[in-house]
């Protein structure tokens, strides 16, 4: 399981021309999964996601969470995170997870976020030609 965190001030994810989820001053959370990944990892994840203490509090530290300055998180599924670059030029996604494994760990993830979160999440849809924007 591999998670890139990112701050924003928006973020947004569009298909087919159609904007799908958005979100204000929060998190874009690009989520990936392998074949070995488990309930453990989602626990862990989305908790530490949750409460990670990135954003500046009123002395410019980074001192809050997502959580504590009332932000927003759109998580958008990414195999491309498991992608080896070891041999050639052509990435390998062979430690990706097939869709049969990946889809419900996605959607299991998705709704521990929602509890560790406390609020909704907002969500690309898995496997589609998604655009974002942040």
């Amino acid at each position: 399981m591999r998670a890139v965190i990112q701050r924003v001030k928006q973020a947004s994810v569009t298909i087919d021309g159609k904007i799908k989820s958005s979100v204000k001053e929060g998190l874009l959370v690009f989520f990936g999964i392998e074949e070995a990944d488990d309930e453990d990892g989602i626990l862990w994840l989305s908790g530490k996601i949750s409460n990670l203490r990135i954003f500046n509090d009123e002395n410019g530290i980074m001192n809050l969470s997502v959580k504590e300055i009332g932000g927003e998180i759109l998580v958008v599924s990414q195999f491309t995170l498991h992608a080896s670059t070891k041999k050639g030029n052509r990435p390998s996604y062979i430690k990706a997870a097939k869709p049969e494994i990946a889809i419900p760990l996605y959607e299991r993830f998705i709704e521990r976020m929602k509890i560790d979160f406390g609020k909704n999440i907002q969500t690309g849809s898995f496997g589609a030609d998604m655009k974002v924007n942040f």
